[in-house]
């Protein structure tokens, strides 16, 4: 029988196909159009090919994505048939390669596709608003000088793009510091080379990420697999194409994690030998994903367990115990407390209150421009029962994110004292952050595919592959 990572792969790659198409399809009108006009996308098909396909058909309805496409699916039937075909460790080699080209044609390249056409369209076209438009602002407004926290983006292209009603972020920009500061001396390079999308500092990220979240899995099969769920589930794959800026944290983690892998192995070889300066650069990462997007913070309980891990005292899952470790974990967490503030400090000393309204105030409605309540969570009850008298309403969430979300943290941390291993950490923030944004004013799409990344890594991190061929999934012994 193939691998069940070959039935997996095709659930993400022909899902990630439809679903990317029907997303072009509905945002993007005039795609077939620009393509056609623009001077590098209109010239690598010859001029029969692109009279061939014609100006109607099937998603996402222009010549270059359609032969993406094609090639995809290709790549996908080699994949399969290679897992038939060779033995190890061949097989793995080659599909590792093969998922590489799936991951470049489905997603990378998509991309691309999307950055051209934004600079033959204009700045507000063909990406995101936060993760793109917003962050180019910032980080000119961080070259002139100027406080991205205080000032407002009404004359930036931000203002060109949204629904006018729902237009609240041109009064704030709700990411931390570390976003713009990191993606500044890319930018300038742009600027000296003539061009620059944000989404080329996100590409990078995401391929680092990648070939790092390899080193989390105990085999090759479910280091495959883990690969193909963090660059291929559709949720994730639209926020790298479009521009949202998830993959940005989500590649900090993933780095702190892998570092600390390293780290744990060299503990477990040799429990008296170097490593130290690993768990720093962890800590490190992690301190740089704070920075980026409150999201990360959300980690801190389980990956502050995970410095301690070399700690027998935590199995016993006591208070008592946690409280006895404490002083070990604060001081191995000072690297990430240190570099958090390094970054944040300059601007809470430029405009603390500005950071807060931002950051924090804007995302919870507060204001006059807060932020309005959406996404798919909970807040639909308050919507839908008449509570608030429109999204802009306040209610308390806060209230409902704490019965939610205390329980849960308090339950998470017990088991990972008992149990303290990267998958549980990984497992635990997953749903430890399901909960709290299921309970708040907003649960937007693009977070369930960032939690997805977690919870696959709990899974893939944790559970060996089960096969004693390699092919398939042997059934438990009962």
């Amino acid at each position: 029988m193939p691998g069940w990572d070959v039935l997996l792969l095709a659930l993400l790659v022909f899902a990630l196909l439809q679903i990317v198409g029907l997303a072009e399809q509905a945002a993007l009108p005039t795609r077939l159009q620009d393509v056609l006009r623009h001077p590098i996308l209109g010239t690598l098909l010859p001029p029969a090919g692109y009279a061939a396909m014609g100006e109607i058909g099937p998603r996402p309805g222009e010549p270059i994505g359609l032969v993406l496409n094609a090639i995809t699916l290709g790549l996908f039937a080699l994949y399969a048939l290679l897992d038939l075909a060779l033995a190890e460790p061949r097989r793995s080699q080659g599909k590792g390669w093969l998922l590489a080209a799936i991951v470049v044609f489905a997603v990378i390249l998509p991309t691309a596709k999307l950055i051209l056409l934004r600079q033959g369209s204009g700045p507000a076209s063909y990406t995101h608003d936060g993760g793109v438009i917003q962050t180019e602002a910032t980080i000119r407004f961080l070259l002139e000088g100027t406080n991205p926290y205080t000032t407002d983006y009404t004359n930036t292209p931000m203002a060109e793009w949204g629904f006018s009603a729902y237009r609240t972020a041109l009064y704030h920009y709700p990411y931390l510091p570390w976003t713009f500061v990191f993606s500044a001396p890319a930018y300038l390079l742009g600027q000296a080379m003539g061009f620059y999308d944000q989404r080329l500092v996100y590409l990078l990220l995401f391929v680092a990420m990648l070939w790092l979240a390899r080193t989390l899995a105990p085999t090759k099969r479910t280091g495959l697999a883990l690969v193909a769920v963090l660059a291929l589930n559709p949720l994730m794959a639209l926020d790298v194409i479009f521009g949202q800026n998830d993959v940005f944290v989500l590649a900090w983690l993933i780095i702190a994690l892998a570092v600390w892998e390293r780290w744990r192995r060299q503990r477990s070889e040799d429990r008296t030998g170097p490593g130290r300066w690993l768990l720093s650069i962890a800590a490190v990462c992690f301190g740089l994903a704070c920075a980026s997007k409150p999201t990360a913070w959300f980690m801190a309980p389980f990956f502050g367990l995970l410095l301690v891990y070399d700690d027998a005292r935590l199995a016993s899952g006591r208070w008592h115990a946690l409280w006895q470790a404490l002083p070990r974990l604060l001081w191995r967490a000072l690297p990430a407390l240190a570099t958090f503030l390094i970054i944040l400090v300059p601007y809470l000393v430029w405009d603390a209150w500005s950071l807060y309204d931002d950051v924090w105030r804007w995302s919870s409605g507060q204001g006059p421009t807060g932020y309005q309540i959406w996404g798919w969570g909970a807040s639909n009850f308050v919507l839908a029962g008449g509570l608030v008298v429109d999204r802009f309403g306040q209610w308390p969430f806060w209230a409902l994110q704490v019965v939610l979300a205390t329980p849960v943290l308090l339950w998470f941390i017990k088991r990972q004292m008992r149990s303290n291993t990267l998958s549980n950490a990984c497992w635990h923030y997953g749903f430890f952050l399901f909960a709290f944004f299921y309970g708040s004013r907003f649960l937007n799409e693009n977070y369930l595919g960032y939690i997805l990344a977690f919870l696959a890594i709990g899974l893939f991190a944790g559970v060996p592959d089960q096969s004693q061929s390699g092919r398939g999934i042997t059934p438990p012994t009962l």
